[in-house]
């Protein structure tokens, strides 16, 4: 037998299985890493976070991808030579985080990468006859299995469109097998670029979780701090409690028909734009409203598109909501959703022993164990499948 087959077998075999979680958002903040443990599989799987660290692109790098991110038109050769650069790089800073921590490659079982998303283009977005739901993930992951010398899992998000869905959240099984309680319903609600939760019911009936994308997270505020403050986010809301929430265009950008398009569903900076603000702007002839106040208005839409989602879909009497992702750390949107729900208990993912800046890098590495060792778990409406392509070494 091939020995990278009856290396694999070995693996997934083990009572401990040692994996590391990749994740580059849609932020392009920087790469997160999150080395873990895992016993068991599916409902029964337990796991540990050992380390993680997040570290920050350059302004170099971030301008090459930002060049065909979310850009219906890209330089071929860009994305091809990119594809190629990410893997080697992500294969780099993870040895270096290894040597930090006093790991070896060598004890390392798998390595499971998401990929940096460059463009997502479900069919409702996209609109083109003959077409089905897409999505693109470069970084190849022969790269970094190659300069690794670890099995590496990647390309994920394709067995979850192939089999009918739209390639997103995948955040749904790992909250399921992490953040479930009988007897307590929760929303897992992660504030990334794009905002997006899961519902766990209190009655444990996996066919009523709900897992979907509700709108923008912080990809419309940093963008527009980008393009006007010169900063690469709204640190500690400082711009936003310094503006001024117009509440015309705020009610022009929550009339947008997706708000209203059926569950489950994806969207990206495909759609949430700066191109998307200023049609919104023009429309309401606020195109000259002072830039403070704009940020302002900005965060405020994600903070009342997330309210008005979990206001319409669910009763949040005895309903505790878990936060992660970098809105986690806005306060202007948290206290804006606590401000609304005074009566529900909102907290961040720590609660239940998972790093909230590391949650989607866990959720990926039990993706990967899952790949490995689990067995297809139905949830709700969501393709029944194993996701992940392996990658070996040699």
């Amino acid at each position: 037998m091939n020995k990278n087959l009856q290396k694999l077998f070995a693996v997934a075999q083990k009572e401990e299985r040692l994996g590391i979680g990749l994740m580059s958002g849609t932020s392009l903040d920087g790469l997160d890493i999150a080395l873990c443990s895992f016993s068991g599989s599916g409902l029964q799987t337990q796991f540990k976070l050992i380390h993680y660290i997040t570290i920050p692109y350059g302004e170099t790098f971030k301008k090459e991808v930002q060049q065909v991110f979310a850009q219906k038109h890209a330089n071929l050769e860009e994305v091809t030579l990119l594809n190629a650069y990410i893997g080697s790089f992500h294969a780099e800073l993870i040895l270096q985080s290894l040597a930090e921590w006093g790991v070896a490659p060598g004890d390392v079982d798998f390595i499971a990468s998401h990929g940096q998303t460059i463009y997502h283009a479900p069919k409702r977005l996209h609109g083109q006859a003959g077409y089905s739901n897409a999505t693109l993930q470069i970084g190849d992951a022969d790269h970094i299995a190659v300069k690794t010398g670890i099995l590496t899992i990647s390309d994920f998000r394709q067995k979850h469109i192939a089999a009918g869905g739209e390639g997103a959240p995948l955040a749904l099984y790992g909250d399921v097998l992490l953040g479930s309680k009988p007897g307590e319903d929760r929303i897992l609600l992660n504030i990334g670029g794009i905002a997006n939760l899961t519902y766990l019911p209190a009655d444990a009936d996996y066919t009523k979780v709900m897992c979907t994308d509700i709108g923008p997270g912080n990809t419309l505020i940093d963008a527009a701090c980008r393009a006007y403050f010169d900063q690469p986010y709204d640190e500690d809301s400082a711009i936003a409690y310094s503006g001024v929430v117009n509440e015309t265009l705020l009610d022009a950008l929550l009339h947008h028909p997706f708000f209203n398009e059926s569950l489950p569903k994806t969207t990206g900076p495909e759609l949430f734009n700066l191109n998307f603000v200023a049609d919104a702007q023009q429309a309401t002839r606020t195109l000259n409203l002072p830039k403070a106040d704009l940020v302002a208005t900005l965060s405020a839409f994600t903070g009342r598109s997330i309210l008005r989602f979990i206001a319409s879909n669910f009763s949040t009497t005895g309903m505790k909501i878990f936060v992660s992702g970098g809105g986690a750390r806005n306060p202007f949107v948290t206290d804006y959703i606590k401000r609304a729900l005074p009566g529900v208990a909102l907290a961040d993912t720590s609660e239940l022993g998972i790093n909230p800046d590391a949650k989607e890098a866990i959720l990926f590495a039990l993706l990967g164990n899952e790949a490995l060792c689990g067995e297809p778990t139905a949830i709700g409406n969501n393709p029944k499948v194993l996701m992940g392509k392996f990658s070996f070494p040699l």
